[in-house]
């Protein structure tokens, strides 16, 4: 779709189907966020079967059949709640209605897969836990900068076989082009959006909690700014963000909607992790160092020493499939529960206490 939008980001998978056709139903509910397309694509990579969409917007749901012409346009949200076949929903609706989409798709017995972010306020936060325990039901996140992301899979590879040893700290740097024209006017509200640090900075926090083992930390400085859009009312384009985990990891990232439009991408989205034996950095949309775009380029450096990966192809997407079967065999492999409403939590946390640059 449109790579040089982060919004219409839906890189393509290497399939490997879990699943038989008609074996895993899922339905698509709320079209207000372009993930939804790559969400979609990469369970159906996995062997996932789309029975419906539903959108109160008609034009939305007619590009949506487009892309994906095997769905049903249901009539309503509780035709689709109501389908006992189904078994998953996905969801890419305004950040600050995700939360109540996601516990009335729980309370019909249905497990469900939001985009990022995945809630916006502390309150949501406490209402999905009761849901969650109420019903056994899953709350699951689309954190696609790690679990779309081949770069990210590789990454998980080396550490799990110890390629640089215990990891310390993370630096992120979430770079992003808005064409602030192809935005809806939910995206410049921070009431409806989340804030920059929620809706962006969830993703470092993410990945920071899952390289890291972390289960726990606190947020220890945290900044906002508009430096450039004071027109846009409660928008921020800039953030960033220090944690520190119970472990004694850190965290510091950067987030910004500053790509300039000369990067051949939507984002020069990059993380450093220091580990004991040594540090890794990834390149996940583009090695501005390389004539070619060079997504997923990994950056290897430990006591064997220097060495370089383009892994694009090769890693997959293991993630979608391990969602699948934990959805089927009320497992956790692809994602702990914790760990996705942990990654929510630090991220409103850092939202509520930034200080406000001027």
């Amino acid at each position: 779709m449109h790579q040089n939008e982060g919004m219409f980001y839906a890189p393509k998978g290497c399939p490997d189907k879990v699943v038989q056709p008609g074996e895993f139903m899922i339905s698509v509910v709320a079209l207000d966020h372009g993930h939804a397309y790559g969400m979609t694509q990469a369970l159906l990579d996995a062997g996932a079967t789309i029975k419906y969409v539903f959108d109160p917007d008609s034009e939305k749901v007619s590009a949506f059949l487009k892309a994906f012409p095997d769905a049903i346009a249901a009539k309503s949200e509780e035709e689709v709640l109501k389908d006992p076949e189904i078994k998953l929903i996905v969801s890419a609706a305004i950040p600050s209605e995700r939360a109540a989409l996601g516990i009335r798709a729980m309370k019909a017995g249905k497990d469900y897969f939001t985009d990022k972010p995945a809630l916006t306020t502390l309150s949501q936060l406490e209402a999905v836990k009761k849901a969650i325990s109420e019903t056994g039901r899953k709350y699951m996140c689309y954190y696609s900068e790690r679990l779309h992301s081949e770069a990210g899979t590789f990454v998980t590879q080396l550490i799990k076989e110890g390629a640089i040893g215990k990891v310390l700290q993370l630096n992120g740097l979430g770079p992003h082009r808005m064409h602030p024209e192809t935005r809806p006017d939910w995206f410049f509200d921070k009431e409806k959006c989340g804030g920059i640090l929620v809706d962006l900075g969830c993703h470092q926090i993410e990945q920071y909690l899952f390289y890291t083992g972390e289960t726990d930390a606190t947020v220890t400085m945290s900044r906002v700014a508009n430096y450039e859009h004071a027109d846009m009312g409660t928008f921020d384009d800039f953030g960033d963000c220090a944690i520190t985990g119970k472990n004694g990891t850190t965290l510091y990232f950067r987030v910004d909607w500053f790509t300039p439009e000369g990067l051949r991408c939507w984002g020069d989205g990059r993380t450093f992790i220091l580990g004991t034996d040594g540090f890794i950095e990834t390149r996940k949309y583009i090695d501005v160092t390389a004539p070619e775009k060079c997504e997923n380029t990994v950056i290897l450096v430990n006591h064997e020493g220097e060495k370089r990966f383009v892994v694009t192809g090769k890693a997959g997407y293991p993630f979608f499939g391990e969602l699948i079967l934990d959805v089927l065999n009320r497992t956790e492999n692809a994602m702990t529960q914790a760990h996705v409403l942990k990654a929510a939590e630090l991220s409103v946390i850092a939202e509520n206490t930034a200080l406000k640059l001027r």
